[in-house]
């Protein structure tokens, strides 16, 4: 696969920008990219070298699909569409902060500064993360005309067929483009394009990435499953290196939540009832920057499922254990079918 890799300093970096080129020249669509970067000088710059030492500039793309809204992954969009017109595809959920719809990203904004509250961060380094936030408040690049895309629409790019596959967890409109081999009827799917619903080194996170999406520790479940299921060979992620044992990466992933769900229960056991943010410091440590928002939001997303499971319940901001003394059921809690378990195949 063809990919440029960009660096950025404001999150994880190492970001991927997958190249499909239809060497063919049959299509609409010749030149495409899955992803782009975030809307910095030296992304940028990383981006057209990149494309230049293929003998393209940003004029020549036709397509774009975006895993999902966050800029490092969308941020470079608007700039490219702006230089020779490149339809860009996303998934609905997303579209609105993509295209930065006024209301949208108002309302996202609201959102997250409530959260914040509800979730008990603290003056002070909430207005870190306020202050952090505004500085990089241009890296959401340009406004983007985008084409909405829904789950199962295939789009036609770069000589590829991609499924569209939902995947919400880490966002609300993340999505998985499975490469599909054949001309129709029984397609397989031995690759994906998968942003960040898995990653080969972090877990992604969830809760504070995405402030929109409900029950996002449950959603982003039941996206390992699917991913699990699919039993791909090979995934592209949105970070880093190819991933070449998916199924076994996902199910590590979700294991990871189970352990961190035992986490949560101890510091309810130890402190008795607490916000996310005291949960986060006792998950995390001290925070800083983007952690700032990303520590208390994974909290709150294990918080709010246990909450849902009848295990906690939440008073005037703080979660408390129904029965402390109880031995919880994590299987039950945080499922983790083994690889090759009819849980998997049948799920």
């Amino acid at each position: 696969m063809d990919r440029i890799t960009l660096e950025n300093e404001e999150f994880e970096g190492r970001n991927n920008a997958y190249v499909l080129e239809d060497e063919s020249g049959a299509g609409d669509d010749d030149l495409a990219l899955v992803d782009t970067g975030i809307a910095t000088p030296d992304t940028r710059a990383q981006l057209r070298e990149g494309l230049a030492e293929r003998g393209y500039d940003f004029a020549d793309v036709d397509a774009i699909v975006l895993t999902h809204f966050h800029p490092d992954h969308a941020g470079l969009a608007g700039e490219i569409q702006a230089a020779g017109g490149a339809t860009v595809y996303v998934h609905e959920a997303d579209a609105p902060l993509v295209e930065q719809d006024p209301d949208a990203v108002e309302d996202f904004e609201r959102r997250r500064r409530e959260s914040l509250e509800r979730w008990g961060v603290p003056d002070e380094p909430r207005d870190e993360l306020l202050g952090f936030l505004e500085a990089a408040d241009g890296i959401t690049g340009e406004p983007v005309d985008v084409t909405p895309i829904s789950d199962g629409d295939v789009l036609e790019v770069g000589g590829r067929r991609l499924e569209t596959v939902h995947a919400p967890g880490h966002a609300a409109g993340l999505c998985c483009f499975e490469q599909l081999d054949g001309d129709g009827g029984d397609e397989s799917a031995a690759e994906a394009f998968v942003g960040d619903a898995v990653l080969p080194v972090y877990t992604p996170n969830v809760g504070g990435a995405d402030i929109r999406v409900e029950r996002p520790l449950e959603k982003y479940l039941t996206t390992l499953r699917q991913i699990a299921e699919c039993d791909y060979e090979r995934i592209w992620p949105g970070h880093r290196d190819p991933i070449e044992d998916p199924t076994e990466r996902a199910l590590t992933i979700a294991m990871h939540h189970r352990e961190r769900t035992e986490n949560v229960l101890e510091a309810l056991r130890e402190h008795g009832p607490a916000d996310p943010w005291t949960v986060s410091a006792d998950l995390f440590g001290d925070l800083a920057g983007i952690h700032i928002l990303h520590g208390p939001g994974e909290a709150y997303a294990h918080l709010d499922h246990l909450r849902h499971e009848g295990v906690v319940e939440l008073e005037d901001g703080e979660y408390r254990l129904l029965d402390p003394d109880r031995a919880f059921d994590l299987d039950g809690l945080v499922p983790v079918p083994a690889p090759d378990s009819e849980t998997v195949s049948d799920a």
